[in-house]
């Protein structure tokens, strides 16, 4: 098969059938000092046009490997702008299917212009319309920004993402640690949603686009009336279980899906649907998956890489208007060396993206609440709508152990002493105090009573954290 084939080919097996209709076929570069045969430049390296997936319109490049490693040059920007134009003012979300050696050297400083084009394309859509990338050749270089100015980035195991290329880092090679891998960028760098092979890569673009708003104007909602899981149903799981499978017993049937499940296991984003409304949820984890499947304890602790995670995440809901339900079981900060370089901006990030979401908030309180860390997880004081407790849950300002270390005082008696959800209650600082087998039903009305919430009017461009 040839390149052009499976650029064509990997858009039908993520649009709907026989729904690609073609934009920009004839475009050609109009360079003449490309040393190279026209006929070489079938569509500028790049296919672009517009299809559906499941039914709703959505805009897509598609990346030809055939045409010069895929390069961008002039023209080739030029169409994956020109697309994103259109996608801007039809509200419509754009996937990249990317497969590119990076600049097109060739064309110098034309190349370099038209890099610069797309990246403002990208940042002008940011926040207006959900914008997926997914990495199943070559992303390197000025490619490589492509992942972070998306919402949503994919890699398939022949995917290579990177701004520097393995071999030269220094010390490093392809080797010794592939950071350009998929492995690298999805456990480590945590630069890409998920790594899968490319159907499951289309299966899991489709089951995005399925869920998420087209723009930051309309939403996906159910119809009302149309969910059919029981608003009322107990909570069948708890803690212990980890917090995926807390979040998904807590959402409507089959809604769940995980966004960077395979980064920061002490953190969990995901979305959901309660009662047919398109949530975001950030929880606290504390447990993950071990190599042989079984769960495997961890501290339930705020660390950089999961504070940035969920920072992202917040900001994204906010920014289509989708609430957000955050689930706080934290009892302090990570207090390794590499954390303490970046945890005091990343929390600062965090607690700014909760204090300036003015989207409907509601916090459960599902185990532990201690300390600064449980007010950067949305809490009350950061301006949470709702804060709901579980009855057993433990609120207050130090762990015993720390607490003893700095007053003298015996770990257990401080332990003993520390506030419960009832006390945090009688302060103000709880809304409701329920039982774990409630959450759902309570978490539902809470929403709801929420619905109508409007953003409140101070002038500001933005924040400067």
């Amino acid at each position: 098969m040839s390149s052009t084939s499976k650029a064509l080919g990997r858009i039908a097996s993520l649009f709907d059938e026989a729904s690609f209709a073609e934009i920009g076929a004839l475009v050609t570069a109009r360079s003449t000092d490309l040393n190279t045969d026209p006929k070489a430049l079938a569509s500028d390296g790049c296919i672009t046009g517009y299809g559906t997936v499941g039914g709703r319109v959505v805009y897509v490049y598609s990346q030809d490997a055939s045409v010069l490693g895929g390069s961008i040059g002039e023209m080739h920007a030029r169409k994956i702008v020109n697309l994103y134009d259109m996608a801007i003012k039809t509200g419509c979300p754009v996937i990249g299917i990317v497969d590119c050696a990076g600049m097109r050297l060739e064309e110098g400083s034309d190349a370099l212009y038209a890099f610069g084009r797309i990246y403002g394309r990208m940042t002008k859509a940011s926040g207006v319309i959900p914008q997926i990338t997914a990495v199943v050749g070559n992303c390197g270089g000025g490619a490589g920004l492509f992942s972070r100015l998306s919402d949503f980035t994919f890699i398939a195991p022949d995917g290579k993402l990177f701004v520097s290329a393995p071999d030269t880092i220094t010390g490093n090679y392809t080797a010794k640690n592939d950071t350009a891998g998929d492995k690298f960028q999805s456990e480590v760098s945590g630069n890409a949603t998920r790594c899968a092979s490319e159907a499951e890569l289309f299966a899991a673009v489709r089951q995005l686009v399925s869920i998420l708003p087209s723009n930051n104007e309309t939403s996906n909602d159910d119809p009302e009336g149309t969910c059919a899981d029981d608003l009322n149903r107990a909570l069948a799981v708890t803690v212990p279980d980890g917090a995926a499978a807390l979040i998904e017993n807590i959402g409507d049937a089959g809604s769940y899906v995980e966004i960077r499940a395979d980064y920061e296991p002490s953190m969990v984003t995901a979305f959901i649907k309660l009662d047919g409304v398109l949530t975001g949820v950030v929880a606290n984890n504390a447990c993950k998956a071990g190599a042989d499947g079984k769960a495997v304890k961890i501290d339930n602790v705020l660390t950089a890489d999961g504070c940035d995670k969920a920072a992202d995440f917040v900001n994204f809901c906010d920014a289509f208007d989708i609430p957000v339900l955050t689930l706080t079981n934290v009892k302090g900060f990570d207090t390794s060396l590499e954390n303490e370089k970046r945890i005091a901006r990343s929390a600062a990030k965090l607690a700014a993206a909760f204090a300036s979401a003015s989207v409907p908030k509601v916090n459960v309180i599902t185990g532990d609440a201690i300390g600064n860390a449980a007010n950067i997880m949305n809490a009350k004081a950061l301006g949470s709508d709702i804060t709901i407790s579980w009855n057993n849950a433990k609120v207050g300002i130090m762990e015993g152990k720390l607490a003893s270390q700095i007053t003298g005082a015996d770990a257990s008696a401080i332990d003993a002493g520390m506030s419960g959800a009832a006390d945090a209650a009688r302060r103000g600082y709880v809304d409701q105090v329920i039982s774990a087998a409630d959450t759902r039903k309570y978490v539902i009305a809470s929403f709801e009573m929420l619905y109508s919430k409007r953003g409140e009017d101070i002038y500001k461009k933005h924040t400067s954290i």
